[in-house]
């Protein structure tokens, strides 16, 4: 009787819990508007997707990536303080808020989005890569088997680290690892003989090729060692983030299948301002429909992001394109008429 007395009474207590955190709707999103500044970590260290220019500001493809986000939530992609942080330190920054949310070229995997794991909440997938082996031309290394008993230089504390014995071992491969803290140190290894090769994704091999002084002596492997669907995350427990950060990149895919661009946005909210027939433009663009009040952005989401950034492909062109300093073929990367994988949900 002293057991069913106590939970009666336990029970108030449980509901009311309950009703407390279900009452409680705060979110990241609100303490950005509040700070009037987006903290976005980064690597700051990989050309094309994020490093320090000449002039001492961030650029690249994964920075453009923030400044979508910025101009979406704040109206000014300008407003983004960068946080430069290593593999090691990405998920702690997001768990202990340090950072908002990471832009950072980070691999979306099971035991990384699901709560019983590192508990972050992924965005669409930005990038397709996949990872690769890098070697000196004059060592005559052309395939991984020639590897056999060599050292190669890694990313401790990453899924690059773990691909690389999973693929050694299926093939029964012998090697030892020489461990790194981040990727400039990884590169630094290799380049002064540490290791035989060294293994990171595909466009961050390019990305350090890029900058060597000599590019030409130095040979990636045609073996790919897995799949890389690099993506932003959040604080998996943040729903309203996390659907803002959603379809804001669906914003930019979106835009470029419409062939929606920084140079005609203007014209295209005219058309559709002044057209009431054509109404799936006019809900992208947040004439009608209300689209942006449902994921916690002004309803010109859309506009405020394409006039900032571009679309995909500007963003893409402008820092990885065949004029880039850092050239990667568009590949998986493509949208899906075009025989790649990106492609986006209707805006309804």
């Amino acid at each position: 009787m002293r057991r069913i007395i106590s939970g009666i009474f336990l029970l108030p207590l449980v509901l009311t819990s309950c009703a407390t955190l279900n009452q409680d709707n705060s979110s990241r999103l609100d303490l950005i508007r509040e700070r009037d500044e987006l903290r976005c970590g980064v690597s700051g260290k990989i050309p094309g997707f994020s490093f320090l220019n000449s002039s001492g500001s961030y650029e690249g493809f994964d920075v453009d990536i923030c400044r979508a986000f910025a101009a979406a939530i704040l109206g000014d992609p300008e407003k983004v303080d960068y946080r430069p942080l290593t593999a090691a330190e990405r998920f702690t920054a997001i768990k202990t808020g340090e950072i908002d949310l990471l832009s950072r070229n980070t691999t979306f995997t099971l035991s990384r989005d699901s709560i019983g794991g590192n508990g972050l909440s992924f965005s669409p997938v930005v990038f397709h890569d996949g990872q690769g082996l890098m070697v000196k031309k004059e060592s005559e290394i052309t395939k991984i088997e020639d590897l056999s008993n060599s050292s190669i230089c890694v990313g401790s504390g990453t899924t690059t680290e773990q691909n690389i014995n999973d693929a050694f071992e299926s093939l029964s491969i012998p090697y030892t690892p020489i461990k790194y803290q981040d990727l400039n140190q990884v590169i630094a290894g290799y380049l002064q003989g540490r290791c035989a090769a060294m293994t990171s994704d595909l466009s961050q091999l390019a990305a350090a090729r890029s900058g060597f002084s000599n590019p030409n002596d130095h040979l990636m492997l045609d073996t790919v060692l897995s799949k890389e669907p690099l993506a932003p995350a959040s604080e998996g427990s943040d729903q309203k983030l996390a659907d803002a950060m959603r379809w804001v990149i669906y914003a930019l895919i979106s835009a470029e299948e419409q062939g929606i661009s920084k140079s005609n946005i203007d014209e295209k909210l005219q058309q559709a301002i002044n057209n009431p027939k054509l109404k799936p433009l006019r809900r992208f663009l947040g004439i009608d429909g209300g689209l942006g009040e449902k994921v916690g952005l002004s309803n010109d989401f859309v506009i405020l992001i394409i006039k900032s950034t571009g679309n995909y492909g500007e963003i893409y062109e402008r820092h990885l394109g065949k004029n880039s300093n850092v050239p990667i073929q568009r590949g998986l990367n493509r949208l899906y008429k075009n025989g790649g994988l990106h492609i986006s949900p209707p805006f309804n």
